[in-house]
Protein backbone atom coordinates (compact mmCIF):
# COMPACT_ATOMS: atom_id res chain seq x y z
CA UNK A 1 0.00 0.00 0.00
CA UNK A 2 1.54 3.30 -1.11
CA UNK A 3 1.97 6.10 1.37
CA UNK A 4 0.62 9.59 0.70
CA UNK A 5 3.30 12.18 -0.10
CA UNK A 6 4.49 14.40 2.77
CA UNK A 7 2.62 17.68 3.26
CA UNK A 8 3.56 21.08 4.61
CA UNK A 9 2.58 21.58 8.24
CA UNK A 10 -0.02 24.06 9.45
CA UNK A 11 1.80 25.46 12.45
CA UNK A 12 2.08 29.22 11.83
CA UNK A 13 0.15 32.10 13.38
CA UNK A 14 -0.21 35.85 12.90
CA UNK A 15 3.16 36.65 14.51
CA UNK A 16 4.88 34.35 12.04
CA UNK A 17 3.13 36.13 9.17
CA UNK A 18 4.20 39.52 10.51
CA UNK A 19 7.78 38.32 10.93
CA UNK A 20 8.13 36.96 7.41
CA UNK A 21 6.35 39.95 5.81
CA UNK A 22 8.36 42.51 7.78
CA UNK A 23 11.64 40.67 7.24
CA UNK A 24 10.99 40.36 3.53
CA UNK A 25 10.14 44.06 3.31
CA UNK A 26 13.34 44.75 5.28
CA UNK A 27 12.56 48.26 6.50
CA UNK A 28 16.02 48.77 8.01
CA UNK A 29 17.76 47.80 4.76
CA UNK A 30 15.36 49.86 2.63
CA UNK A 31 15.90 52.90 4.83
CA UNK A 32 19.65 52.41 5.13
CA UNK A 33 20.42 52.00 1.43
CA UNK A 34 17.31 53.44 -0.23
CA UNK A 35 16.84 56.93 1.19
CA UNK A 36 19.85 58.24 -0.73
CA UNK A 37 18.58 56.74 -4.00
CA UNK A 38 15.13 58.20 -3.41
CA UNK A 39 16.65 61.61 -2.64
CA UNK A 40 18.70 61.44 -5.84
CA UNK A 41 15.47 60.91 -7.79
CA UNK A 42 12.94 63.23 -6.09
CA UNK A 43 15.06 65.49 -3.87
CA UNK A 44 13.56 66.22 -0.47
CA UNK A 45 10.12 64.99 -1.48
CA UNK A 46 10.88 61.46 -0.25
CA UNK A 47 8.30 61.55 2.58
CA UNK A 48 5.38 62.35 0.28
CA UNK A 49 6.50 59.78 -2.29
CA UNK A 50 6.47 57.07 0.36
CA UNK A 51 3.01 58.14 1.48
CA UNK A 52 1.67 58.25 -2.09
CA UNK A 53 3.17 54.84 -2.87
CA UNK A 54 1.41 53.36 0.14
CA UNK A 55 -2.05 54.20 -1.28
CA UNK A 56 -2.02 51.79 -4.26
CA UNK A 57 0.00 49.25 -2.24
CA UNK A 58 -2.74 49.24 0.40
CA UNK A 59 -5.35 48.66 -2.32
CA UNK A 60 -3.30 45.77 -3.65
CA UNK A 61 -2.91 44.33 -0.15
CA UNK A 62 -6.69 44.42 0.18
CA UNK A 63 -6.92 42.57 -3.15
CA UNK A 64 -4.52 39.91 -1.91
CA UNK A 65 -6.51 39.46 1.31
CA UNK A 66 -9.79 39.09 -0.52
CA UNK A 67 -8.39 36.66 -3.07
CA UNK A 68 -6.64 34.64 -0.38
CA UNK A 69 -9.88 34.31 1.59
CA UNK A 70 -11.61 33.02 -1.51
CA UNK A 71 -8.81 30.75 -2.67
CA UNK A 72 -5.93 30.17 -0.21
CA UNK A 73 -2.92 29.03 -2.20
CA UNK A 74 0.81 29.45 -1.72
CA UNK A 75 0.98 30.35 -5.41
CA UNK A 76 -0.97 33.58 -4.63
CA UNK A 77 -0.85 35.87 -7.70
CA UNK A 78 0.11 33.05 -10.06
CA UNK A 79 -3.01 31.11 -9.09
CA UNK A 80 -5.42 34.06 -8.83
CA UNK A 81 -4.41 35.81 -12.05
CA UNK A 82 -4.53 32.51 -13.91
CA UNK A 83 -8.10 31.90 -12.74
CA UNK A 84 -9.36 35.41 -13.51
CA UNK A 85 -7.32 36.74 -16.42
CA UNK A 86 -6.11 33.54 -18.05
CA UNK A 87 -3.18 31.12 -17.77
CA UNK A 88 -0.67 33.17 -19.77
CA UNK A 89 -0.84 36.31 -17.61
CA UNK A 90 -1.16 34.02 -14.57
CA UNK A 91 2.05 32.18 -15.37
CA UNK A 92 3.76 35.47 -16.17
CA UNK A 93 2.71 36.86 -12.77
CA UNK A 94 4.28 33.92 -10.98
CA UNK A 95 7.37 33.92 -13.16
CA UNK A 96 8.30 37.62 -12.91
CA UNK A 97 7.80 37.48 -9.14
CA UNK A 98 10.11 34.49 -8.78
CA UNK A 99 12.77 35.85 -11.13
CA UNK A 100 12.57 39.25 -9.44
CA UNK A 101 13.14 37.69 -6.03
CA UNK A 102 16.05 35.58 -7.30
CA UNK A 103 17.71 38.70 -8.75
CA UNK A 104 17.02 40.47 -5.46
CA UNK A 105 18.57 37.56 -3.57
CA UNK A 106 21.67 37.70 -5.72
CA UNK A 107 22.15 41.43 -5.20
CA UNK A 108 21.13 41.42 -1.54
CA UNK A 109 23.66 38.69 -0.89
CA UNK A 110 26.37 41.12 -2.02
CA UNK A 111 24.87 43.87 0.14
CA UNK A 112 24.81 41.50 3.11
CA UNK A 113 28.42 40.60 2.50
CA UNK A 114 29.36 44.28 2.33
CA UNK A 115 27.67 45.02 5.65
CA UNK A 116 29.33 42.05 7.35
CA UNK A 117 32.74 43.14 6.07
CA UNK A 118 32.15 46.69 7.27
CA UNK A 119 31.44 45.27 10.71
CA UNK A 120 34.54 43.05 10.48
CA UNK A 121 36.68 46.07 9.60
CA UNK A 122 35.32 47.94 12.62
CA UNK A 123 36.48 44.98 14.71
CA UNK A 124 39.95 45.39 13.13
CA UNK A 125 39.61 42.24 11.04
CA UNK A 126 40.88 43.39 7.64
CA UNK A 127 42.10 40.21 5.97
CA UNK A 128 41.76 36.42 6.11
CA UNK A 129 44.24 34.01 4.51
CA UNK A 130 45.78 36.86 2.56
CA UNK A 131 42.41 38.04 1.18
CA UNK A 132 41.60 41.68 1.91
CA UNK A 133 38.14 42.01 3.44
CA UNK A 134 37.20 45.08 1.43
CA UNK A 135 33.49 45.98 1.83
CA UNK A 136 33.65 47.83 -1.51
CA UNK A 137 34.92 44.80 -3.42
CA UNK A 138 32.06 43.26 -5.38
CA UNK A 139 33.80 39.89 -5.62
CA UNK A 140 34.63 39.55 -1.92
CA UNK A 141 31.25 40.84 -0.71
CA UNK A 142 29.44 38.48 -3.08
CA UNK A 143 31.33 35.44 -1.79
CA UNK A 144 30.67 36.38 1.84
CA UNK A 145 27.01 37.03 1.04
CA UNK A 146 26.65 33.66 -0.64
CA UNK A 147 28.01 31.94 2.47
CA UNK A 148 25.25 33.66 4.46
CA UNK A 149 22.68 32.67 1.81
CA UNK A 150 23.72 29.04 2.23
CA UNK A 151 23.32 29.25 6.00
CA UNK A 152 19.85 30.79 5.95
CA UNK A 153 18.76 28.27 3.31
CA UNK A 154 19.69 25.41 5.63
CA UNK A 155 17.59 27.02 8.37
CA UNK A 156 14.65 27.50 5.97
CA UNK A 157 14.81 23.83 4.99
CA UNK A 158 14.68 22.74 8.65
CA UNK A 159 11.43 24.60 9.30
CA UNK A 160 9.76 27.91 8.59
CA UNK A 161 8.56 28.32 12.17
CA UNK A 162 12.11 28.37 13.54
CA UNK A 163 13.09 30.82 10.81
CA UNK A 164 10.25 33.21 11.61
CA UNK A 165 11.00 33.12 15.33
CA UNK A 166 14.61 34.11 14.63
CA UNK A 167 13.40 36.86 12.30
CA UNK A 168 11.05 38.19 14.98
CA UNK A 169 13.92 38.65 17.45
CA UNK A 170 16.10 40.26 14.81
CA UNK A 171 13.25 42.65 13.99
CA UNK A 172 12.91 43.71 17.62
CA UNK A 173 16.59 44.68 17.74
CA UNK A 174 16.55 46.38 14.32
CA UNK A 175 13.51 48.51 15.07
CA UNK A 176 14.78 49.48 18.51
CA UNK A 177 18.01 50.78 16.94
CA UNK A 178 16.18 52.42 14.05
CA UNK A 179 13.68 54.20 16.29
CA UNK A 180 16.38 55.35 18.71
CA UNK A 181 18.71 56.91 16.13
CA UNK A 182 15.94 58.34 13.96
CA UNK A 183 14.21 59.71 17.06
CA UNK A 184 17.47 61.30 18.16
CA UNK A 185 17.94 62.84 14.70
CA UNK A 186 14.38 64.12 14.74
CA UNK A 187 15.00 65.93 18.03
CA UNK A 188 18.51 67.27 17.44
CA UNK A 189 18.57 67.79 13.65
CA UNK A 190 19.50 71.24 12.38
CA UNK A 191 17.27 71.28 9.29
CA UNK A 192 13.72 72.48 9.91
CA UNK A 193 10.84 70.25 8.87
CA UNK A 194 9.27 71.79 5.77
CA UNK A 195 5.81 71.33 4.30
CA UNK A 196 7.50 71.20 0.89
CA UNK A 197 8.70 67.72 1.81
CA UNK A 198 5.05 66.69 1.50
CA UNK A 199 4.41 68.55 -1.77
CA UNK A 200 4.58 66.21 -4.79
CA UNK A 201 4.31 69.18 -7.17
CA UNK A 202 7.79 70.30 -6.07
CA UNK A 203 9.29 67.33 -7.96
CA UNK A 204 11.05 68.65 -11.04
CA UNK A 205 9.60 66.36 -13.73
CA UNK A 206 7.04 63.69 -14.50
CA UNK A 207 9.83 61.23 -15.17
CA UNK A 208 11.34 61.86 -11.74
CA UNK A 209 7.89 61.49 -10.16
CA UNK A 210 7.29 58.15 -11.92
CA UNK A 211 10.71 56.78 -11.05
CA UNK A 212 10.39 58.00 -7.47
CA UNK A 213 6.97 56.39 -7.09
CA UNK A 214 8.21 53.05 -8.41
CA UNK A 215 11.20 53.26 -6.06
CA UNK A 216 8.87 54.05 -3.17
CA UNK A 217 6.64 51.09 -4.06
CA UNK A 218 9.78 48.96 -4.05
CA UNK A 219 10.37 50.09 -0.43
CA UNK A 220 7.16 48.25 0.50
CA UNK A 221 7.88 45.20 -1.64
CA UNK A 222 7.83 41.99 0.37
CA UNK A 223 4.72 42.30 2.56
CA UNK A 224 2.98 39.79 0.25
CA UNK A 225 5.44 37.11 1.45
CA UNK A 226 2.92 36.50 4.25
CA UNK A 227 0.53 35.01 1.68
CA UNK A 228 3.11 32.48 0.48
CA UNK A 229 2.78 30.59 3.78
CA UNK A 230 -1.04 30.52 3.72
CA UNK A 231 -1.01 26.71 3.44
CA UNK A 232 1.13 26.53 6.58
CA UNK A 233 -0.95 28.85 8.78
CA UNK A 234 -3.40 27.56 11.36
CA UNK A 235 -6.12 29.87 9.98
CA UNK A 236 -6.45 31.30 6.47
CA UNK A 237 -6.93 34.83 7.80
CA UNK A 238 -3.55 34.77 9.56
CA UNK A 239 -1.78 35.56 6.28
CA UNK A 240 -3.80 38.70 5.64
CA UNK A 241 -3.55 39.90 9.24
CA UNK A 242 0.22 39.40 9.25
CA UNK A 243 0.60 41.19 5.92
CA UNK A 244 -1.52 44.20 6.95
CA UNK A 245 0.20 44.61 10.33
CA UNK A 246 3.61 44.55 8.65
CA UNK A 247 2.49 46.93 5.91
CA UNK A 248 1.21 49.63 8.29
CA UNK A 249 4.29 49.21 10.47
CA UNK A 250 6.47 49.77 7.41
CA UNK A 251 4.58 52.94 6.50
CA UNK A 252 5.18 54.39 9.95
CA UNK A 253 8.86 53.47 9.93
CA UNK A 254 9.46 54.81 6.42
CA UNK A 255 7.81 58.20 7.01
CA UNK A 256 9.44 58.56 10.43
CA UNK A 257 12.89 57.69 9.09
CA UNK A 258 12.67 59.82 5.94
CA UNK A 259 11.76 62.91 7.98
CA UNK A 260 14.47 62.12 10.54
CA UNK A 261 17.12 61.68 7.85
CA UNK A 262 16.22 65.03 6.32
CA UNK A 263 16.24 66.72 9.73
CA UNK A 264 19.83 65.59 10.25
CA UNK A 265 21.23 65.54 6.69
CA UNK A 266 21.13 67.96 3.81
CA UNK A 267 20.14 66.79 0.33
CA UNK A 268 23.81 66.76 -0.64
CA UNK A 269 24.65 64.53 2.34
CA UNK A 270 21.77 62.16 1.59
CA UNK A 271 22.87 61.67 -2.00
CA UNK A 272 26.59 61.52 -1.23
CA UNK A 273 26.24 58.79 1.39
CA UNK A 274 23.78 56.68 -0.59
CA UNK A 275 23.83 53.07 0.65
CA UNK A 276 25.74 54.13 3.79
CA UNK A 277 23.05 56.59 4.90
CA UNK A 278 22.06 54.89 8.16
CA UNK A 279 25.62 54.10 9.22
CA UNK A 280 26.61 57.69 8.41
CA UNK A 281 23.74 58.86 10.61
CA UNK A 282 24.97 56.66 13.45
CA UNK A 283 28.51 58.00 13.17
CA UNK A 284 27.20 61.55 13.10
CA UNK A 285 25.08 61.17 16.22
CA UNK A 286 27.17 58.91 18.47
CA UNK A 287 30.68 57.76 19.29
CA UNK A 288 31.88 54.18 19.19
CA UNK A 289 30.80 51.59 20.11
CA UNK A 290 27.27 53.03 19.88
CA UNK A 291 27.88 54.35 16.37
CA UNK A 292 28.21 50.75 15.18
CA UNK A 293 24.67 49.80 16.27
CA UNK A 294 23.07 50.95 12.97
CA UNK A 295 25.55 48.80 11.07
CA UNK A 296 24.69 45.81 13.28
CA UNK A 297 20.96 46.44 12.75
CA UNK A 298 21.55 46.67 9.01
CA UNK A 299 23.45 43.37 9.08
CA UNK A 300 20.58 41.65 10.92
CA UNK A 301 18.06 43.14 8.49
CA UNK A 302 20.00 41.98 5.45
CA UNK A 303 20.34 38.43 6.78
CA UNK A 304 16.62 38.23 7.68
CA UNK A 305 15.67 39.65 4.29
CA UNK A 306 17.70 37.03 2.44
CA UNK A 307 16.09 34.23 4.44
CA UNK A 308 12.54 35.58 4.11
CA UNK A 309 13.03 35.87 0.34
CA UNK A 310 14.05 32.23 -0.03
CA UNK A 311 10.94 30.99 1.80
CA UNK A 312 8.13 32.46 -0.39
CA UNK A 313 10.00 31.82 -3.64
CA UNK A 314 10.27 28.11 -2.95
CA UNK A 315 6.55 27.98 -2.13
CA UNK A 316 5.56 29.85 -5.27
CA UNK A 317 7.53 27.31 -7.30
CA UNK A 318 5.86 24.51 -5.32
CA UNK A 319 2.46 25.77 -6.50
CA UNK A 320 3.69 25.92 -10.10
CA UNK A 321 5.17 22.44 -9.82
CA UNK A 322 1.83 21.05 -8.62
CA UNK A 323 0.24 22.36 -11.82
CA UNK A 324 3.10 20.95 -13.94
CA UNK A 325 3.91 24.41 -15.24
CA UNK A 326 7.29 23.79 -13.60
CA UNK A 327 9.13 20.52 -12.92
CA UNK A 328 8.06 18.06 -10.26
CA UNK A 329 11.29 18.62 -8.33
CA UNK A 330 9.72 21.80 -6.92
CA UNK A 331 6.92 19.78 -5.29
CA UNK A 332 9.16 17.66 -3.08
CA UNK A 333 8.31 18.23 0.58
CA UNK A 334 10.78 17.05 3.22
CA UNK A 335 9.18 14.13 5.11
CA UNK A 336 10.52 15.27 8.51
CA UNK A 337 10.67 19.04 8.28
CA UNK A 338 7.52 19.52 6.18
CA UNK A 339 9.16 22.14 3.92
CA UNK A 340 9.76 22.26 0.14
CA UNK A 341 13.38 21.39 0.76
CA UNK A 342 14.51 20.60 -2.79
CA UNK A 343 12.98 23.81 -4.12
CA UNK A 344 14.53 25.89 -1.35
CA UNK A 345 18.00 24.56 -2.14
CA UNK A 346 17.48 25.08 -5.87
CA UNK A 347 16.42 28.70 -5.32
CA UNK A 348 19.66 29.25 -3.41
CA UNK A 349 21.67 27.60 -6.19
CA UNK A 350 20.08 29.71 -8.93
CA UNK A 351 20.55 32.91 -6.93
CA UNK A 352 24.20 31.95 -6.48
CA UNK A 353 24.69 31.64 -10.24
CA UNK A 354 23.00 35.02 -10.83
CA UNK A 355 25.17 36.62 -8.14
CA UNK A 356 28.31 35.34 -9.80
CA UNK A 357 27.14 36.63 -13.18
CA UNK A 358 26.43 40.00 -11.57
CA UNK A 359 30.17 40.41 -11.06
CA UNK A 360 30.17 41.75 -14.62
CA UNK A 361 28.93 45.02 -13.09
CA UNK A 362 32.01 46.26 -11.23
CA UNK A 363 30.64 48.64 -8.64
CA UNK A 364 28.44 47.47 -5.79
CA UNK A 365 26.49 50.73 -5.80
CA UNK A 366 25.77 50.26 -9.51
CA UNK A 367 24.50 46.76 -8.77
CA UNK A 368 22.15 48.11 -6.11
CA UNK A 369 20.78 50.86 -8.37
CA UNK A 370 20.31 48.52 -11.33
CA UNK A 371 18.49 45.95 -9.19
CA UNK A 372 16.21 48.49 -7.49
CA UNK A 373 15.16 50.16 -10.72
CA UNK A 374 14.60 47.05 -12.82
CA UNK A 375 12.84 45.03 -10.12
CA UNK A 376 10.64 48.04 -9.36
CA UNK A 377 9.11 47.72 -12.82
CA UNK A 378 8.62 43.97 -12.35
CA UNK A 379 6.95 44.53 -8.98
CA UNK A 380 4.60 47.11 -10.53
CA UNK A 381 3.67 44.54 -13.20
CA UNK A 382 2.79 41.60 -10.98
CA UNK A 383 1.14 43.68 -8.26
CA UNK A 384 -0.92 45.43 -10.93
CA UNK A 385 -2.02 42.20 -12.60
CA UNK A 386 -3.03 40.64 -9.27
CA UNK A 387 -5.14 43.65 -8.32
CA UNK A 388 -6.85 43.63 -11.74
CA UNK A 389 -7.51 39.91 -11.28
CA UNK A 390 -9.29 40.70 -8.01
CA UNK A 391 -11.54 43.24 -9.74
CA UNK A 392 -12.41 40.72 -12.44
CA UNK A 393 -12.91 37.86 -9.98
CA UNK A 394 -15.45 39.78 -7.92
CA UNK A 395 -17.09 41.78 -10.71
CA UNK A 396 -20.49 40.43 -9.66
CA UNK A 397 -20.19 42.85 -6.70
CA UNK A 398 -21.09 45.65 -9.14
CA UNK A 399 -24.68 44.52 -8.65
CA UNK A 400 -24.52 44.35 -4.83
CA UNK A 401 -24.60 48.03 -3.92
CA UNK A 402 -22.19 50.95 -4.11
CA UNK A 403 -20.07 50.05 -1.07
CA UNK A 404 -19.40 46.47 -2.15
CA UNK A 405 -18.78 47.59 -5.73
CA UNK A 406 -16.15 50.08 -4.61
CA UNK A 407 -14.40 47.68 -2.22
CA UNK A 408 -14.47 44.56 -4.40
CA UNK A 409 -13.95 46.13 -7.82
CA UNK A 410 -13.16 49.84 -7.65
CA UNK A 411 -10.28 49.79 -5.16
CA UNK A 412 -8.45 46.82 -6.71
CA UNK A 413 -8.93 48.13 -10.26
CA UNK A 414 -7.75 51.64 -9.41
CA UNK A 415 -4.73 50.34 -7.50
CA UNK A 416 -3.72 47.93 -10.24
CA UNK A 417 -4.16 50.45 -13.04
CA UNK A 418 -2.20 53.06 -11.08
CA UNK A 419 0.83 50.78 -10.75
CA UNK A 420 0.63 49.54 -14.33
CA UNK A 421 0.29 53.12 -15.58
CA UNK A 422 3.22 54.44 -13.58
CA UNK A 423 5.36 51.47 -14.59
CA UNK A 424 4.50 52.01 -18.26
CA UNK A 425 5.36 55.70 -18.06
CA UNK A 426 8.69 54.93 -16.41
CA UNK A 427 9.45 52.32 -19.07
CA UNK A 428 8.70 54.88 -21.78
CA UNK A 429 10.98 57.41 -20.11
CA UNK A 430 13.79 54.84 -20.07
CA UNK A 431 13.39 54.23 -23.80
CA UNK A 432 13.43 57.91 -24.70
CA UNK A 433 16.26 58.91 -22.36
CA UNK A 434 19.07 57.74 -24.63
CA UNK A 435 19.80 56.66 -28.21
CA UNK A 436 22.20 53.78 -27.53
CA UNK A 437 22.60 50.68 -25.35
CA UNK A 438 25.28 50.50 -22.68
CA UNK A 439 25.80 48.10 -19.78
CA UNK A 440 25.35 50.85 -17.22
CA UNK A 441 22.56 51.47 -14.68
CA UNK A 442 22.38 55.06 -15.92
CA UNK A 443 21.53 53.88 -19.43
CA UNK A 444 17.77 53.86 -20.08
CA UNK A 445 17.86 51.10 -22.67
CA UNK A 446 19.81 48.87 -20.29
CA UNK A 447 17.35 49.53 -17.47
CA UNK A 448 14.37 48.78 -19.72
CA UNK A 449 16.00 45.65 -21.15
CA UNK A 450 16.15 43.93 -17.73
CA UNK A 451 12.39 43.70 -17.07
CA UNK A 452 11.79 43.01 -20.78
CA UNK A 453 14.17 40.06 -20.61
CA UNK A 454 12.34 38.74 -17.53
CA UNK A 455 8.95 39.00 -19.27
CA UNK A 456 10.30 37.44 -22.50
CA UNK A 457 11.79 34.51 -20.60
CA UNK A 458 8.43 34.09 -18.86
CA UNK A 459 6.62 33.82 -22.18
CA UNK A 460 9.11 31.21 -23.37
CA UNK A 461 8.67 29.19 -20.17
CA UNK A 462 4.89 29.49 -20.43
CA UNK A 463 5.00 28.14 -23.99
CA UNK A 464 7.17 25.26 -22.81
CA UNK A 465 4.73 24.48 -19.96
CA UNK A 466 1.76 24.56 -22.31
CA UNK A 467 3.08 22.71 -25.33
CA UNK A 468 5.80 20.45 -23.90
CA UNK A 469 4.69 19.76 -20.34
CA UNK A 470 1.01 19.91 -21.38
CA UNK A 471 0.14 21.44 -18.03
CA UNK A 472 -3.58 21.31 -17.14
CA UNK A 473 -3.17 24.88 -15.84
CA UNK A 474 -3.23 26.06 -19.47
CA UNK A 475 -6.55 24.29 -20.02
CA UNK A 476 -8.48 25.51 -16.96
CA UNK A 477 -6.35 28.51 -15.91
CA UNK A 478 -6.76 27.36 -12.34
CA UNK A 479 -4.08 26.25 -9.91
CA UNK A 480 -4.41 23.55 -7.29
CA UNK A 481 -4.39 23.90 -3.54
CA UNK A 482 -2.38 21.73 -1.17
CA UNK A 483 -4.85 18.85 -1.51
CA UNK A 484 -5.13 19.21 -5.30
CA UNK A 485 -8.71 20.46 -4.96
CA UNK A 486 -10.37 23.35 -6.75
CA UNK A 487 -11.97 25.81 -4.37
CA UNK A 488 -15.16 27.70 -5.29
CA UNK A 489 -14.97 31.41 -5.96
CA UNK A 490 -16.25 33.90 -3.41
CA UNK A 491 -19.87 34.58 -4.36
CA UNK A 492 -23.08 35.76 -2.74
CA UNK A 493 -25.00 33.15 -0.83
CA UNK A 494 -27.05 30.96 -3.11
CA UNK A 495 -24.95 31.60 -6.18
CA UNK A 496 -23.54 28.65 -8.03
CA UNK A 497 -19.83 28.00 -7.61
CA UNK A 498 -17.66 28.57 -10.63
CA UNK A 499 -14.91 26.09 -11.30
CA UNK A 500 -13.47 27.59 -14.46
CA UNK A 501 -12.02 30.95 -15.30
CA UNK A 502 -14.51 33.54 -16.52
Amino acid sequence: MSQSPPEMRRSLGVIDGVAIAASSTAATTSIAIGMGTLALTVGLQGPIMLLLAFIPVLGIAYSYARLNKSEPNCGSGYTWVGASLGPWPGFLTGWVNIVGVIIFLAYTSAVTGSVILQFANKAHLNSVAGITLDPNSTAVTTVVGLVILTGVTVMAVKGVRGATRLQAWLLVFEYAVLLFFCGWALITGEHSISLSWFNPFAIESGEAFAQGLVLAVFFFWGWDAAFSITEETKEVGNSARGGFIALFAMLGLFIFASVAFQREMSLTELIANGPQGFTYLGAKLADEPWASLPLLALMFSAVASVQSSVIPTARGLLAMGRDRTMGQVWTRVHPRHGTPAAGTVLVMAIATVVALLALAIPKLNDMILAAVNSIGLVVALYYGLTAIACAVRFRSALHQGAREAVLAVGVPAASGLALLGIGSYLGYSYLTSTDHFELNPDNGWFMFSLPCAIVASGLVMAAWAKYRRRSPYFVTGRGTDGDALLLPMDQPAGAASETTAP
